[in-house]
């Protein structure tokens, strides 16, 4: 029997077999085209603000309601996420109990700085976005039965910089703590002295140490609270004073950073210098305190420091 010639089907019909042989010339053929993809497109949704936030630490984003119902601390690494001063305030005092001192007390440009900016134009600015006069906020306040003198510093201000008013706010607080006889708190966070305002900065830090010593020989307690960051002539002076000099985890705290003193010193620093975690080992702190145990921690801090003169205020 005689073999299909390759030209024929199987019917033995003639035919042509698409797969191997092109259509013959002029014949009208219909096409499907697949549909390009558009160039440059990409699949990758952005996260909407004002949602979610990634930690810088272990990098899982947290839902922002639940970051701000744990005072900013990430549930999975204990990371302390920047905070401002007022939202310190309100988690620390007892609700309606704060009454802020020297609220409308502003900077002035007295050396007439100018450079990229002029001084009035940064704080004109920074009033405005954080709505704060300046870095610091000050009053007495509650925590828990305890009426206490508290003054809270913002890095969103200038860095947390220490000119005319931060000092003098402090100062005035302290005295008014003298005076009422009431035991004091300081949170400190702060790259250190305006420089916009020269020699005027450095004077704040004799002015306050001056204060708290008045404060000491009166035996009235002072609590020392260092954030991320404290630094320079803040550090230098009122925060490291404290009878209880207390620090978050992982808050750099220290005079000049880390850089200044390896490039002077010309030596390797040791791992975590400068960290609240090293300090603590080496004696400068008491204690590493995490923000959402702060409030019962001073609390008892204060209960153990004025007990003996509460004693003596009833046996009187």
């Amino acid at each position: 029997m005689a073999k299909n010639p390759k030209n024929l089907n199987v019917s033995g019909a003639e035919g042509v077999e698409p797969a191997v042989t092109p259509p013959p010339a002029g014949s009208e053929t219909t096409l499907i085209r697949k549909p390009k993809i558009a160039a440059g497109s990409s699949r990758k949704k952005e996260i909407p603000e004002g949602v979610w936030t990634k930690c810088p630490k272990c990098s899982n984003l947290i839902y922002d309601k639940e970051l701000d119902h744990n005072l900013k601390v990430c549930p999975n690494c204990q990371f302390h996420f920047p905070i401002s001063a007022r939202e310190r305030i309100h988690a620390l005092v007892e609700t309606c109990s704060f009454e802020e001192m020297n609220a409308d007390m502003t900077s002035v440009d007295i050396l007439q700085f100018t450079g990229v900016a002029t001084y009035t134009s940064k704080l004109t600015a920074y009033q405005k976005s954080t709505g704060l006069k300046d870095a610091v906020i000050t009053g007495i306040g509650k925590i828990g039965s305890i009426k206490t003198a508290i003054g809270v510093m913002d890095f969103s201000f200038l860095g947390g910089s220490m000119g005319s008013v931060v000092g003098e706010k402090l100062t005035r607080l302290i005295e008014t703590a003298t005076d009422r006889e009431l035991p004091l708190i300081i949170i400190s966070t702060s790259g250190g002295a305006r420089m916009y305002e020269g020699m005027f900065s450095l004077m704040q830090m004799a002015k306050t140490c001056g204060a708290l010593g008045y404060h000491a020989q009166a035996r009235l307690p002072y609590i020392s609270v260092l954030t991320h960051p404290t630094t320079a002539g803040v550090m230098a002076s009122y925060a490291s004073v404290g009878d209880l000099v207390v620090a978050e985890p992982g808050a750099m705290i220290g005079f000049a950073g880390p850089r200044v003193i390896k490039d002077t010193t010309q030596a390797e620093l040791p791992p975590g210098f400068q960290t609240a975690e090293f300090l603590v080992d080496h004696g400068m702190i008491d204690a590493i305190v995490g923000r959402r145990e702060m409030k019962e921690r001073l609390h008892y801090y204060l209960e153990f420091l004025t007990g003996g003169r509460t004693k003596l205020a009833k046996a009187g």
